[in-house]
């Protein structure tokens, strides 16, 4: 699909090629941590239905891993565990543009 615009330099064709389905997913999931607002971006990045992106979503979506127990050794001799949890960063959306 192209389409041409007229120019003071003369006539020019810009190429518009939509995302293909993985790649609105793949930077719907570098925006958003959460699954409705990843689905809510890929779909709105392909022009699609919330319901058909959904499935693809949940497809590709990346295990959550919310604790992770390490066992360290202590100095006298016993084993001491930690538990490492993730908390997902909270990002500042901009108000207005």
């Amino acid at each position: 699909m192209s389409e041409i615009w007229e120019t003071k330099y003369g006539l020019r064709r810009v190429r518009h090629d939509p995302p293909t389905l993985e790649e609105a997913i793949a930077a719907a999931q570098g925006l958003s941590d959460e699954l409705d607002e990843q689905i809510e971006i890929a779909a709105g990045l392909m022009a699609l239905p919330a319901d058909v992106v959904r499935a693809e979503v949940l497809k590709a979506a990346k295990p959550v891993k919310s604790a992770r127990v390490v066992v360290t050794p202590s100095r006298e001799g016993a084993a001491r565990t930690v538990i490492v949890e993730r908390k997902p960063s909270r990002r500042l959306r901009p108000t207005g543009l």
